[in-house]
Protein backbone atom coordinates (compact mmCIF):
# COMPACT_ATOMS: atom_id res chain seq x y z
CA UNK A 1 0.00 0.00 0.00
CA UNK A 2 1.12 3.53 -0.61
CA UNK A 3 1.57 6.04 2.01
CA UNK A 4 2.33 9.51 1.89
CA UNK A 5 4.64 11.20 4.59
CA UNK A 6 3.95 14.82 4.81
CA UNK A 7 6.70 16.66 6.84
CA UNK A 8 6.31 19.45 8.47
CA UNK A 9 8.31 22.29 10.17
CA UNK A 10 8.87 25.46 11.56
CA UNK A 11 10.88 27.24 8.32
CA UNK A 12 12.24 29.28 10.81
CA UNK A 13 13.81 26.71 13.09
CA UNK A 14 14.54 24.02 10.63
CA UNK A 15 18.51 24.53 9.58
CA UNK A 16 18.95 26.40 13.38
CA UNK A 17 18.32 23.81 16.05
CA UNK A 18 21.37 21.51 17.04
CA UNK A 19 19.21 18.59 16.33
CA UNK A 20 18.50 19.79 12.60
CA UNK A 21 19.41 17.74 10.31
CA UNK A 22 21.47 18.75 7.46
CA UNK A 23 20.63 17.67 3.92
CA UNK A 24 23.68 15.20 3.53
CA UNK A 25 21.56 13.25 6.56
CA UNK A 26 18.59 13.52 4.61
CA UNK A 27 20.11 12.37 1.28
CA UNK A 28 21.48 9.46 3.18
CA UNK A 29 17.86 8.51 4.54
CA UNK A 30 16.20 8.87 1.52
CA UNK A 31 18.49 6.67 -0.28
CA UNK A 32 18.37 3.47 1.98
CA UNK A 33 14.66 3.72 1.85
CA UNK A 34 15.25 3.97 -2.28
CA UNK A 35 17.38 0.97 -1.60
CA UNK A 36 15.29 -1.33 0.09
CA UNK A 37 12.41 -0.83 -2.33
CA UNK A 38 10.28 1.27 -0.43
CA UNK A 39 10.95 5.06 -1.79
CA UNK A 40 8.39 5.73 -4.54
CA UNK A 41 9.18 9.55 -4.55
CA UNK A 42 10.75 12.37 -2.62
CA UNK A 43 11.26 16.06 -2.46
CA UNK A 44 11.94 18.99 -0.29
CA UNK A 45 9.85 22.19 -1.01
CA UNK A 46 10.78 25.69 -1.24
CA UNK A 47 9.86 27.86 1.01
CA UNK A 48 6.79 28.52 2.09
CA UNK A 49 7.04 32.15 0.95
CA UNK A 50 6.74 30.56 -3.16
CA UNK A 51 3.84 28.94 -2.25
CA UNK A 52 0.29 30.08 -3.65
CA UNK A 53 -2.76 28.56 -2.65
CA UNK A 54 -5.60 28.17 -5.69
CA UNK A 55 -9.43 28.50 -4.80
CA UNK A 56 -12.16 28.08 -7.16
CA UNK A 57 -15.16 29.78 -5.68
CA UNK A 58 -18.71 29.82 -7.81
CA UNK A 59 -16.64 29.62 -11.04
CA UNK A 60 -14.12 32.34 -9.82
CA UNK A 61 -10.06 31.55 -9.53
CA UNK A 62 -8.82 33.29 -6.18
CA UNK A 63 -5.14 32.91 -5.83
CA UNK A 64 -3.69 33.81 -2.47
CA UNK A 65 0.07 34.10 -1.65
CA UNK A 66 1.82 31.68 0.66
CA UNK A 67 0.10 28.83 2.18
CA UNK A 68 -3.55 27.83 2.75
CA UNK A 69 -3.88 28.66 6.49
CA UNK A 70 -1.14 30.55 9.44
CA UNK A 71 0.16 27.80 11.12
CA UNK A 72 3.36 27.57 13.16
CA UNK A 73 4.51 24.14 11.08
CA UNK A 74 4.88 24.60 7.07
CA UNK A 75 4.61 21.54 4.62
CA UNK A 76 8.74 21.20 4.29
CA UNK A 77 8.72 18.44 2.08
CA UNK A 78 6.97 14.80 1.55
CA UNK A 79 7.99 10.99 1.38
CA UNK A 80 5.81 8.81 -0.52
CA UNK A 81 6.34 5.33 0.26
CA UNK A 82 5.26 1.93 -0.46
CA UNK A 83 4.16 -0.10 3.15
CA UNK A 84 2.73 -3.36 4.06
CA UNK A 85 1.14 -1.80 6.60
CA UNK A 86 0.38 1.80 8.66
CA UNK A 87 2.99 0.35 11.31
CA UNK A 88 5.74 -0.21 8.61
CA UNK A 89 4.58 3.83 7.54
CA UNK A 90 5.29 4.88 10.51
CA UNK A 91 8.42 3.21 11.10
CA UNK A 92 9.90 4.65 7.42
CA UNK A 93 8.29 8.16 9.03
CA UNK A 94 9.95 7.79 12.23
CA UNK A 95 13.27 7.19 10.53
CA UNK A 96 12.81 10.45 8.85
CA UNK A 97 15.35 13.00 10.22
CA UNK A 98 13.19 16.19 10.25
CA UNK A 99 10.74 14.32 12.80
CA UNK A 100 13.50 15.34 15.35
CA UNK A 101 12.58 19.13 14.78
CA UNK A 102 9.04 18.90 13.57
CA UNK A 103 6.25 16.38 12.88
CA UNK A 104 5.77 14.10 10.15
CA UNK A 105 2.18 13.52 8.79
CA UNK A 106 1.21 9.86 7.54
CA UNK A 107 -2.03 9.50 5.25
CA UNK A 108 -2.36 6.09 3.52
CA UNK A 109 -3.10 6.97 -0.23
CA UNK A 110 -6.73 5.89 -1.56
CA UNK A 111 -6.86 5.30 -4.83
CA UNK A 112 -9.36 6.96 -7.43
CA UNK A 113 -12.14 4.92 -8.87
CA UNK A 114 -12.41 5.73 -12.75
Amino acid sequence: MKYLCLVYSNEELLHSLPESPKDSECMAYAQSVQHSGRMLAAEALQSVTTATTVRVRQGQLLLTDGPFAETKEQLAGFYLVEARDLNEAITLAAGIPAARVGSVEVRPVRQLEV
